[in-house]
């Protein structure tokens, strides 16, 4: 696989297991609590603009063929589907504290909720699931209390601070401290992929004021914008409290790499999803 890459910062690494590649983080790695991955488009039996690991029921696949490709990611990274529980995300900051109830939700058996873009959880065994095709995964991972945290996060996530109001959830629920958060930001769209309207640089203008000065937005002459959601979940996490050599930053763009991942703006909307996983170990 040849990725183009925006910086190379050492802490993403590409694996591979039975045909099936996946990207993981070093820095979640070494912390020996988690199983974790995101998938690429490549190492399933997807056919047309859903080739070929495409992780969604309804973008028109055959809904053995996404069965067959959860199995294969599920091998490759380390987990049994069966124990997956999935969001439901329609761009809210609403986040669910997931129990053993509800393992196989989305997969075994049909899910009893709505509206659910980040999860939390402390039950080992259990694999969190979120799925992408440009907009921004958080991985967050507690080593004091053992726990985790997968969010979604697009225009209107980051806006609403959903990296903040996952920790805030995570606080709540488990005692955790945000300085001792190990966080990373996975692949999605980058500054120079992402053009917004005016309507949307003008709320990140709003939310974000303080730092008008980092190139979080700048204007093209046709009088669109470009946005940062990378630097812009940066400064989230960081003002929440995560320590800055606690946080990896992606790397690598969906929209940049559309033969290697999926991209809703590269494919124009025909495209599949990418999934990313974050479990705990059990012990």
């Amino acid at each position: 696989m040849i990725w183009k890459m925006k910086n190379e910062n050492g802490d993403m690494i590409r694996k591979e297991k039975n045909g099936v590649p996946y990207l993981v983080f070093r820095s979640l790695e070494d912390t020996k609590l988690v199983r974790h991955g995101f998938s690429t488009r490549l190492g399933g039996v997807s056919k047309g603009y859903l080739a070929e690991m495409n992780l969604s029921f309804t973008r028109g696949d055959d809904p053995e063929n996404v069965r067959e490709n959860f199995r294969r990611i599920g091998a490759a990274i380390g987990f049994e589907p069966e124990s997956m529980v999935m969001s439901q995300q329609t761009h809210t900051t609403n986040v669910r504290l997931v129990t053993e109830e509800d393992r196989g939700r989305g997969y075994t058996k049909p899910l009893d909720y709505t509206d659910v873009d980040g999860m939390i959880t402390n039950v080992p065994g259990l694999m969190l699931a979120t799925f992408y095709a440009d907009c921004v995964p958080l991985f967050f991972v507690d080593p004091v209390h053992h726990a985790i945290g997968l969010s979604h996060s697009g225009w209107k996530g980051t806006a609403g601070r959903m990296g903040a109001v996952t920790i805030e959830r995570r606080k709540e629920a488990f005692g955790t401290e945000a300085e001792y958060l190990r966080v990373a930001i996975g692949p999605s769209i980058c500054q120079e992929c992402y053009e917004v309207s005016e309507d949307v640089a003008l709320i990140f203008k709003k939310e974000f004021r303080a730092h008008a000065d980092e190139r979080l937005i700048y204007r093209k002459p046709n009088n669109r914008y470009q946005l940062n959601l990378w630097r812009a979940n940066e400064i989230v996490l960081l003002e929440a409290g995560i320590r800055p050599e606690h946080l990896a930053m992606p790397g690598i763009c969906t929209c940049c790499n559309p033969e290697l991942l999926f991209s809703h703006r590269a494919s124009g909307g025909r495209r599949g999803n990418l999934g990313a996983f974050l479990g705990l170990r059990e012990e």
